[in-house]
C-alpha cells in the first residue's frame, strides 16, 4: 500500500471513529437532558409530562429502567393505563419471569378494572414471592375481587411481620365495612397503640369505630389518652364533653383538676356540684388572672350559697360588699344585678334600692322570668299588690307553676291586699 493510501485509508478510519463517538456524546447528552425534564416533572408531581419523558427515554435506549418508570407516572397520572399494560405486556414475552412486571400490572389492572387480570398477576405473584410489599399488591386485588378474607389473610401476615399503621388501618376498614368484625378491629386498635406510639390516625379510626358501636366509654377513654399524648385544648373539650354526656361531672372534675388547667370549667363544674368551697377556693385565682371584676360578684355568690344560714347579716353584709365592689368596677351583667337586688329584697337589708336595681336587670333582659319575679317580689314586700300580680302573672303563664319558689311567691301574691 502506498503512503498516500495509508493515509486516505487512516484519515476515514478516523473520521468515522470521531463520528461514531459524536453521535454518542450527543446522544448521551440528549439522554441526560430528559432525565432530568423526567425527574422535574415528577417532583412537581406533572406525571403525565414524566409519562411521555419516560416513553421516549425507554424508546431510544430500550433500558428496563425507562420502561418501569414510565408505567409508574402512568399509574400516578392515571393516563395512558392500556397503553402502559400493553408495552409491560411486550417486555414480559421478551424478559418473561420479571417480578417488576408483575408488580406494575397489578395495581394497572385494577385501575382500569381490570380485577380478574389483576387477581392472576396477584396469584403468579405469591407463588414467587413472600416479600411484605408482594403480599400487599396481592392483598390490593382480592380486596377488588370480593375475597376480603383471603385479603385479611394476606395483611395479617405482613402486620405480625412489621406492625406497620398503614397495614393495620386498611385491616381494620376491612373488618369494619365488610366481615362484620368491628369489635375486633377495635381490639386490634387499642392493643396497638398501647404497645406503640401511634399517630393520630390510629386514635380517629377508634374514635370513628366507637361511635359507630355507640360505646362513649371508649370514645372518652380515646379522648383522653390524645389529650395525653398531645396536650391539646380540643381533646380536652371533648373529655369534658363526654364525662357531661354520661353525667358524670365528679369523672369531669377529677380529670381537669389531674392537670390543672382549664381553671373557669373547673369552676362552672365546682358550682354544677355545689362544691362552694372548692369554688371559693378558685374564685381569687381566676380575679388574679384576668382581673375581670364578674369574679367579684361570683364570690358574692358563693358565699351566701356557701352559708348554712341564709339569714346571717354578716354572711349577707360581706357577700353584697363583692357585688358592690364588682358594679363599682365596671361589671353590670344582668345576672349579677338580679342576684343582688333580689337578695336586697328578700333578706330586706334595702327593698327600694333592690327594685330600682332589678330594673337595670330588665333594661337588659325585659322578658326574663326569673328578673320578672324578683321584681314581683320586690313590690309583694313593698304592698303593692297591683304591680306585684301583674309582674308575677307574667311569669306564671311562662313557667307555670313547676317551680317551689314561683309556687311560693305566686301563692303568698294572690292573697296580697
Amino acid at each position: 500500500m502506498s503512503w498516500y493510501r495509508l493515509i486516505i485509508t487512516l484519515f476515514v478510519l478516523l473520521s468515522v471513529s470521531t463520528s461514531t463517538i459524536h453521535a454518542k456524546k450527543l446522544m448521551s447528552i440528549a439522554e441526560d437532558e430528559l432525565i432530568i425534564r423526567g425527574l422535574l416533572f415528577d417532583e412537581y408531581k406533572a406525571y403525565k409530562n414524566s409519562y411521555k419523558v419516560y416513553k421516549k427515554l425507554f424508546d431510544l435506549t430500550g433500558e428496563e429502567i425507562f420502561l418501569f418508570k414510565e408505567a409508574t407516572s402512568s399509574l400516578l397520572s392515571r393516563e395512558y393505563i392500556i397503553e402502559s399494560i400493553s408495552r409491560l405486556k411486550a417486555w414480559d414475552k421478551i424478559h418473561p419471569d420479571r417480578l417488576e412486571v408483575r408488580r406494575l400490572l397489578i395495581p394497572l389492572y385494577l385501575t382500569s378494572r381490570q380485577v380478574e387480570h389483576a387477581k392472576k398477576e396477584a396469584e403468579y405473584l405469591l407463588e414467587q414471592s413472600s416479600e411484605l410489599i408482594d403480599l400487599d399488591l396481592a392483598s390490593n386485588s382480592f380486596l377488588y375481587a370480593g375475597e376480603f378474607k383471603r385479603a385479611l389473610n394476606l395483611l395479617n401476615k405482613i402486620y405480625e411481620t412489621v406492625p406497620n399503621e398503614d397495614v393495620l388501618l386498611k385491616i381494620t376498614e376491612v373488618m369494619d365495612e365488610f366481615t362484620g368484625e368491628r369489635k375486633k378491629a377495635i381490639q386490634l386498635l387499642e392493643t396497638h397503640r398501647r404497645m406503640n406510639i401511634s399517630s393520630k390516625d390510629v386514635y380517629i379510626k377508634l374514635l370513628i369505630l366507637y361511635q359507630k358501636e355507640k360505646d362513649i366509654d371508649g370514645v372518652l377513654e380515646t379522648y383522653k389518652a390524645l389529650y395525653e399524648q398531645e396536650k391539646n385544648e380540643h381533646y380536652l373539650s371533648k373529655v369534658i364533653d363526654a364525662y357531661v354526656y354520661k353525667r358524670d361531672l365528679d369523672g369531669a372534675i377529677a380529670f381537669l383538676e389531674k392537670y390543672k388547667n382549664k381553671t373557669v370549667l373547673l369552676y362552672e363544674l365546682y358550682k354544677a356540684k355545689k362544691y362552694f368551697s372548692k369554688a371559693l377556693g378558685l374564685v381569687d385565682t381566676l380575679y388574679e388572672q384576668d382581673k375581670n371584676a364578674k369574679w367579684l360578684a361570683e364570690k358574692g355568690i358563693l358565699i351566701f350559697e356557701k352559708a348554712e344560714d341564709k339569714n346571717d347579716k354578716n354572711m349577707i353584709k360581706e357577700a353584697l360588699s363583692h357585688f358592690e365592689k364588682a358594679f363599682t368596677l365596671g361589671n353590670d351583667d344582668s345576672l349579677y344585678l338580679n342576684y343582688y337586688g333580689y337578695t336586697l329584697i328578700d333578706k330586706e337589708v334595702d327593698v327600694e334600692k333592690g327594685i330600682q336595681i332589678l330594673k337595670d336587670a330588665l333594661v337588659q333582659q325585659p322578658n326574663n322570668t326569673y328578673y320578672l319575679d324578683s321584681i314581683a317580689w320586690g313590690y309583694y314586700k313593698q304592698g303593692e299588690c297591683a304591680k306585684a300580680y301583674a309582674f308575677m302573672k307574667r311569669v306564671v303563664d311562662e313557667e307555670g307553676l313547676n317551680e317551689p319558689e314561683i309556687i311560693e311567691h305566686w301563692n303568698a301574691i294572690k292573697q296580697c291586699k
